[in-house]
C-alpha cells in the first residue's frame, strides 16, 4: 500500500487505482469480496480439473489425450495459486481441495441460469455433466474464451498478489483454449463431426454465457468501489459472445 492510502479514504484510493499488498492492509468489507473472488476462482478450477480428468480416456489419440492431461493438471495448478493467497487470509490449504466432491455434476438437463449450487464456490457451468470428447472440446473452447475475458479482467484487480497470479495464469489458460480450437477444427473436418459439434454448441453456449452473471449487478458497485472490477458484466458478455464468433466461424460453426 502507498503512501496515497494513508491521506485518503480506502475506497476513493482503490477506485483510483491503488493496490493492496498484504493481508495486513485489507479493511472487512474488501476480504469478503475479495475472498468470495478468489474462492470462485479456485472452485471453478478444481471442479473443471475434475471434469476433464474424466475425458482422457476418451480421447481419440496419443495427441488428444495428452492435451487433456495438460489441462485437467494445469488447472489443478492454477487452483493451488490462488489458494495460497488465501491462505494467507486464513484458509485451510491442506483441508481445501478435499472439502467438496468436485467431480459432482447435476442432470445434463438441470435448468441452473446462473444460480450457485451446491456447497462450493463454482460457476454454474461446471455443475454440468460432459459427455464425450466432442462435447468436452466444444466446453473447452466456450469456457476457456470466457477465461480469457474474465482473465484479462482479474489481471487488474487491486489486490497485487492476485493480479501477479492471474496474469501468470493466463498464457497458460490460453494454451488450453488454442488445444481445444485445434481440437474442435479436426472435429469439424468431417460432416459428422460438424453436426456433433453444433449440437454440442447449442448445449454449452447459454450455460457459459451465464457464467457473466446478472446484467446490472448490484455487487459490481461494490466491486468497483474497491478496485477488484472494473466493467460490466455486459461488456464482458459482449467480448466473449464477439470472441466465440470469429473463433467458430473459420470452421463453418457458427
Amino acid at each position: 500500500m502507498t503512501d496515497d492510502a494513508e491521506t485518503m479514504p480506502i475506497e476513493d484510493y482503490l477506485a483510483k487505482g491503488g493496490q493492496l499488498t498484504s493481508p495486513g492492509n485489507v479493511p472487512p468489507r474488501y476480504r469478503g469480496e475479495l475472498l468470495r473472488l478468489m474462492a470462485s476462482f479456485v472452485d471453478s478450477e478444481l471442479a473443471a480439473s475434475a471434469g476433464f480428468a474424466d475425458t482422457i480416456n476418451t480421447a481419440p489419440g496419443i495427441t488428444a489425450r495428452i492435451a487433456a492431461c495438460r489441462i485437467t493438471l494445469e488447472k489443478a495448478d492454477h487452483a493451488e495459486r490462488v489458494l495460497e493467497l488465501m491462505g494467507d487470509f486464513g484458509a485451510d490449504q491442506g483441508r481445501y481441495a478435499t472439502q467438496h466432491p468436485w467431480d459432482d455434476r447435476l442432470p445434463r438437463d438441470a435448468a441452473l441460469g446462473q444460480a450457485r449450487h451446491g456447497g462450493d464456490m463454482r460457476l454454474a457451468v461446471f455443475h454440468y455433466p460432459i459427455e464425450g470428447w466432442v462435447d468436452a472440446v466444444v466446453m473447452n473452447v466456450l469456457q476457456g474464451l470466457a477465461a480469457g475475458v474474465t482473465l484479462e479482467e482479474l489481471a487488474k484487480v487491486s489486490y497485487a498478489p492476485l493480479a501477479d497470479v492471474m496474469r501468470a495464469i493466463a498464457p497458460r489458460e490460453k494454451r488450453h483454449t488454442d488445444l481445444g480450437i485445434t481440437g474442435l477444427a479436426e472435429i469439424a473436418a468431417t460432416d459428422a463431426g460438424r453436426d456433433a459439434a453444433k449440437a454440442a454448441i447449442a448445449y454449452w453456449k447459454p450455460k457459459v454465457a451465464d457464467s457473466f452473471g446478472t446484467m446490472n449487478s448490484a455487487r459490481l458497485e461494490t466491486q468497483k468501489r474497491f478496485g477488484l472490477r472494473h466493467r460490466p458484466n455486459e461488456a464482458l458478455l459482449a467480448d466473449w459472445t464477439a470472441s466465440v464468433r470469429e473463433t467458430l466461424a473459420p470452421l463453418g460453426l457458427n
